[in-house]
């Protein structure tokens, strides 16, 4: 509460957002009537908390003649400590892994959060055969084959990357564990990570499938280990809004995902993003799709199959 009252003052856009909805901070007493700012502010405006320099800036992946979303952040080692921080807060320490990074979609343009990352888990894991593979799938293969028995090995890869992997091969990676993330970028029709585990597990014998929620705007990422259930780390905060209603203060089981992330100290820390998402009883949520954004507060949404 006390971010968002500072963020509130001292973000020029935030704030302009909130005095537009007629709202005076003050009366924000907690958190679930907090009005959080829409993601595709990101595309339009340079969103900082304060005056400060940028190092760096982050821009997100989108098809040709998409606007882009743009995070400026005051230390490219501040995202790398976050980064780092809440991968091994899930799956323990980076140099225990060899990173295996397979995300061709993000390799080809500049900028891209997700590349950021996992070059720093690369330089991390501190093994000589971690790195990035672009469509070189063959000697992909026959280096995780020959890493059988010997330290973890985590294969991150974007969704349309893995099915192409899949498909092409069939050996048993058994010793392998997969983070897919990213979707299909327009390379393939959606389907459902149930759908996408089988196909990897069927062809690959790879059990240990786990999925990566994060995005260009937010600097924390949250994971799921099983079944598609997300879990945040202990800053990062996901909470379920009506999606007809983005001014609604009562959250709903099925709605749109808004995300509070304190690690988002330099930008705007509470972000409604314009994904659909259902929350459990045990605290974690899922990702069931897109808004449409043709009708962006109807009732239309696209629903990943």
């Amino acid at each position: 509460m006390h971010l968002f009252h500072f963020q509130a003052i001292n973000n020029s856009v935030y704030s302009k957002y909130i005095k537009l909805l007629n709202i005076n901070h003050k009366s924000i007493k907690k958190i679930e009537e907090i009005p959080f700012m829409p993601i595709r502010f990101f595309k339009n405006n340079i969103i900082k908390t304060g005056e400060w320099s940028h190092e760096f800036l982050f821009n997100s992946s989108g098809t040709t003649g998409q606007e882009l979303s743009c995070h400026a952040i005051p230390s490219i080692q501040l995202y790398h400590k976050n980064c780092q921080y809440i991968f091994e807060y899930f799956f323990g320490k980076l140099n225990q892994y060899h990173f295996f990074c397979l995300l061709p979609s993000y390799l080809e343009r500049k900028n891209s959060s997700l590349v950021s990352m996992a070059s720093h888990f690369i330089k991390e894991s501190g093994s000589k055969l971690s790195g990035f593979y672009l469509y070189n799938l063959e000697t992909l293969v026959k280096r995780l084959v020959q890493l059988k028995g010997h330290k973890k090995v985590m294969l991150l890869g974007v969704t349309f990357a893995l099915l192409d992997l899949a498909e092409q091969f069939s050996v048993d990676l058994s010793d392998c564990s997969v983070i897919e993330t990213g979707g299909m970028k327009g390379r393939r029709n959606e389907i459902t990570r149930q759908e996408l585990s089988e196909i990897i597990a069927n062809k690959l014998n790879i059990k240990n499938i786990y999925s990566e929620y994060g995005m260009t705007e937010c600097l924390s990422q949250a994971y799921s280990l099983e079944a598609g259930l997300f879990q945040c780390p202990p800053y990062m905060k996901v909470l379920i809004k009506e999606a007809n209603d983005p001014f609604s203060h009562k959250t709903t089981e099925v709605g749109v995902i808004n995300i509070i992330d304190l690690a988002n100290t330099h930008s705007c820390a509470f972000i409604e993003t314009e994904d659909i998402g259902k929350s459990t009883h045990s605290g974690y949520f899922e990702v069931l799709g897109r808004l449409d954004n043709a009708d962006l507060r109807g009732c239309n949404l696209l629903i990943s199959r």
